[in-house]
């Protein structure tokens, strides 16, 4: 078999087998009849075409509809699993780093990423922790994103290598 028909073969293996399990109803996989396991099987075509292939633009599309696939499939069958913004974001910080580890670049905005996501995904301690400031510094508590607007702007308009 050829590398290039890897992505096809497992796009058609996953498939296939998805609608076969559906078709014959077997009773433990009723919850993955959905179109959050199909977004899994796309991904896991991509992840191994990216390291069976050493395809290393592959690892990220991968990463993103694995990790979303299972992402959404938490969120109907968990009830503890993170419903905030910032998972998401934490599965593409995710997929820009195991990029970076083939790669050997984007580290700084795969760390950028995973520190917001972070962010996101703890707000409410954040903003905690800015309220230790509420003496004197009450507008932190209601401007701190200006901060990080402003170095976005710095990091697109003036930090130049």
């Amino acid at each position: 078999m050829k590398k290039n028909n890897i992505f096809s073969g497992i796009i058609l293996v996953g498939i296939g087998s998805y609608l076969l399990l559906q078709q014959l109803g077997i009773p433990v996989f009723t919850t993955f009849y959905s179109w959050q396991t199909l977004i899994i099987i796309v991904g896991t075509a991509f992840l191994f075409q990216a390291y069976v292939e050493n395809n290393p633009n592959s690892i990220l599309p991968g990463v993103i509809l694995v990790g979303f696939g299972f992402h959404f499939h938490g969120i109907n069958q968990l009830s503890f699993w993170p419903k905030q913004p910032g998972t998401l974001l934490l599965i593409v910080g995710l997929g820009m780093l195991l990029t970076y580890f083939k790669t050997k670049s984007g580290l700084f905005h795969s760390v950028i990423l995973l520190f917001v996501s972070l962010l996101f995904l703890n707000y409410s301690l954040v903003i905690g922790w800015l309220g230790l400031f509420e003496g004197g510094f009450s507008f932190i508590l209601t401007y701190w994103p200006l901060l990080i607007v402003g170095i976005g702007f710095y990091l697109v308009f003036f930090k130049k290598k």
